[in-house]
This record gives C-alpha cells, structure tokens and sequence, in this order.
C-alpha cells in the first residue's frame, strides 16, 4: 500500500474506489455461488412456500462450511503471498551488491 500513499490525492481516492467496487463484487459472487450451491444441495421440493426443518438444517450446516472453506483458502491464499513476497525480497537482496 506504500505505493498508493505516493499517488496524488485523486487517483488515491479512484483506487479506493476501485477497490470498494471489487470488494463488494467478490462479496456478492460469495452470497451467489453460497446461495446457488447449498440451496441446489438441500432444498428438493417446492412443497410450500418454507423450508421444513431437515431443509433448513441442511442450508444452516452448508452455509456454515461454505463459509468456513472461504475464510480458510482466503487465509492459505494470503500465507501463500507473503511466502512469495520474502521470497522475492530475499532474492532481490542476494542479488544486490554488498556495498549498496
């Protein structure tokens, strides 16, 4: 984020912007692809017009997974990019010269 504090005050404000909209966007393709997959995966009939309880019981438990595995890979795919980022920070200071 060091290089957006460097940006002249309007592009700052554009890139967080920016930024917003991609959040809000990558939390509703959450909702979607939640709502989609646990709702094809527990509701079987249309009965009525409520869930009955071992529906209901079913979205609860998927939903609560579905959650959990999306923390979980945000959190692997974050660990992973800090791995590759001292990586390439360690390889950039192998490769300087010693006197700077």
């Amino acid at each position: 984020m060091e290089a957006v504090q460097q940006l002249p005050p309007h592009q700052q404000q554009q890139f967080m912007q920016s930024l917003e909209q991609m959040q809000m966007k990558d939390s509703l393709n959450m909702y979607n692809n939640l709502v989609e997959r646990c709702f094809g995966q527990c509701v079987g009939s249309f009965r009525s017009k409520t869930l009955d309880k071992s529906e209901a019981g079913c979205v609860e438990n998927c939903s609560a997974r579905y959650v959990k595995m999306t923390q979980r890979v945000g959190l692997r795919f974050a660990e992973h990019q800090a791995m590759q980022q001292k990586r390439a920070a360690d390889a950039a200071a192998a490769a300087a010269p010693n006197g700077r």
